[in-house]
């Protein structure tokens, strides 16, 4: 699979796009992610473990703990992009 198929297979999912946004100010265990994606602990790893197998994310382990990151940048990148694009079609209004 390309990866740019790759990318927007994991963007095109609202959970883990929630997922990604959380993830773009750094490391987060799953106790922090799950609020913030307002899901089931059970769906957000589903979705953890999909980003993961699409090369979006890693993970660690510490402890009991699982940490994950966001290790592909061009998904960074592109998140920036249209954060800015919305920035500027607010100032539109």
């Amino acid at each position: 699979m390309r990866e740019s198929t790759k990318i927007f297979k994991a963007l095109c999912d609202e959970t883990r796009l929630k997922i990604i946004e959380s993830l773009l100010d750094g490391e987060k265990c799953v106790c922090e992610i799950v609020p913030f994606t307002k899901r089931t602990q059970s769906t957000v790893s589903i979705q953890l473990a999909k980003l993961e197998s699409l090369g979006i994310i890693e993970s660690r382990r510490e402890g009991r703990k699982i940490y994950y990151r966001l290790t592909n940048e061009k998904v960074r990148e592109i998140l920036r992009i249209l954060n800015k694009g919305a920035n500027q079609d607010n100032q539109k209004i």
